[in-house]
């Protein structure tokens, strides 16, 4: 049988969108109209089967494309398939976009053996007449149009030294050893045509060069969770890593494709409160709910951070985060008080240092039974939040179920920063209150 054919425009003008997302009985039918040149063309037309929101290339004039994905995401076909589309002319032997290209992975072999040669690689997306041929004593591929690519270990980042390119494949660049290094030289590299073009496919990670690309006014980037790709992935695959790890912070970086931010110099970090996790608190002898209220109402006021915490033994367990955002004074008051009520709690604690006096006013007056502990910061933000980042250290804290927005800013916060999230300042307030309160008494149900 004679090598298809993909340059079939007529037979295949209404694939627009992604094939796979289609209803099947809508995907029979269109299939019906095809001729056999058409359907034997049609798995190597990825146009047809891409997720049009992350695996197709962006629109806008850009340099770099990040596609940051969960595991099984499918960023790795997305990179082979772009790849395909600088190098493929409009039949076989025509020229493309792009004649010298960089495929760079962490080592040599993962190169070639995701890159090139995997289920999602360059090889087994391409069609059979224009797939290119490897040649291993030159560490290369090469096109029938006589495109070539190289590949790199960034492990080695001198041996970007030198070759030239106009387009480049970095393949989980976040978990490269030597990224910062590698990726320079391959910027220098990247010199060829009139508008050279790379994409970085990753699981993303907290490292400072993936920080500054995607910072890059260039840089263009699409997002996808595993679960984006699940028409692709085993059920019994999905149903084990969501119930180990989904809402996690592992799971938000490795299945969501979330870049988890953490400072320098951060008191917390993603990883020490995901050890301190747990589905469910114990029996609690005390439950109390910090407050940081904002100095100013309006949009461009602080938020107002609202947290519940409670004492079990020596541990403390975060239960929620209330905070009800930028809200005039008379609504976060009213939460206060409601949370109160729903956890039956047995004091606020309220930072006082801007509103003085009228913080716990506000809150008495929605509840005069409301009681409410007023707390004034003698101390930096930093040296307050530290012995409670040493709790977490020592385990003493736990988070009960996750709290996105508020592990987002405690892991952002840097001892050096000016000023805190109001969040952080709330769970604060309860913790040290919790740990320092008189000693826990059996909790008595109010009526």
């Amino acid at each position: 049988m004679a090598a298809p054919s993909i340059s079939t425009p007529r037979d295949l003008r209404f694939f627009g969108a992604s094939l796979a997302s289609r209803p099947p009985y809508r995907v029979r039918k269109l299939l019906e109209k095809l001729s056999p040149n058409a359907l034997a063309a049609l798995p190597f037309l990825f146009d047809a089967w891409a997720h049009p929101d992350h695996q197709l290339p962006p629109k806008g004039r850009w340099s770099t494309w990040v596609l940051l994905g969960g595991r099984g995401s499918g960023k790795t076909r997305a990179g082979a398939e772009w790849v395909r589309g600088q190098v493929e002319g409009a039949t076989p032997l025509a020229a493309g976009r792009a004649h010298r290209i960089a495929l760079v992975a962490e080592t040599w072999e993962q190169a070639r053996e995701v890159m090139v040669f995997g289920e999602s690689g360059i090889a087994a997306c391409s069609p059979p007449d224009r797939r290119p041929h490897f040649v291993a004593t030159r560490h290369k591929l090469v096109w029938p149009n006589g495109a070539e690519a190289q590949l790199f270990s960034a492990s080695d980042p001198e041996s970007l030294r030198g070759p030239q390119f106009d387009c480049a494949w970095s393949d989980e660049l976040a978990k490269w050893r030597r990224a910062r290094e590698a990726w320079d030289m391959l910027q220098f590299g990247l010199r060829l045509g009139a508008h050279p073009q790379q994409i970085v496919t990753t699981t993303p990670r907290d490292v400072s060069v993936l920080r500054d690309i995607l910072a890059d006014p260039a840089t263009a980037t699409t997002q996808a969770s595993t679960w984006a790709n699940r028409a692709y992935l085993a059920e019994d695959f999905l149903g084990a890593i969501t119930r180990r790890y989904r809402g996690t912070d592992q799971g938000r970086q490795e299945l969501e494709g979330e870049l988890l931010v953490e400072a320098a110099d951060a008191l917390f970090t993603h990883r020490m409160i995901d050890a301190a996790r747990v589905g469910a608190a114990p029996a609690l002898d005390r439950v109390v709910v910090g407050v940081d209220p904002p100095v100013t109402s309006g949009p461009a006021s602080d938020e107002c951070g609202v947290i519940v915490a409670g004492r079990a033994g020596d541990a403390v367990y975060v239960l929620a985060d209330r905070s009800p955002g930028r809200v005039a004074p008379a609504a976060w008051g009213r939460r206060v008080v409601e949370v109160w009520r729903e956890f039956e709690a047995d004091r606020i604690v309220a930072e006082v240092n801007q509103g003085g006096d009228l913080v716990a006013q506000l809150i008495r007056g929605i509840d005069p039974a409301a009681p409410v502990v007023s707390v004034r910061a003698s101390r930096g933000k930093a040296a307050r939040a530290e012995p409670v980042s040493l709790l977490y250290a020592q385990g003493r804290v736990r988070h009960v179920g996750v709290f996105k927005t508020l592990e987002d800013q405690m892991c952002g916060f840097s001892p050096g920063a000016g000023k805190s999230p109001d969040r952080m300042d709330a769970l604060v307030w309860a913790v040290t209150e919790l740990m320092r309160g008189p000693e826990p008494q059996p909790r008595v149900r109010r009526l």
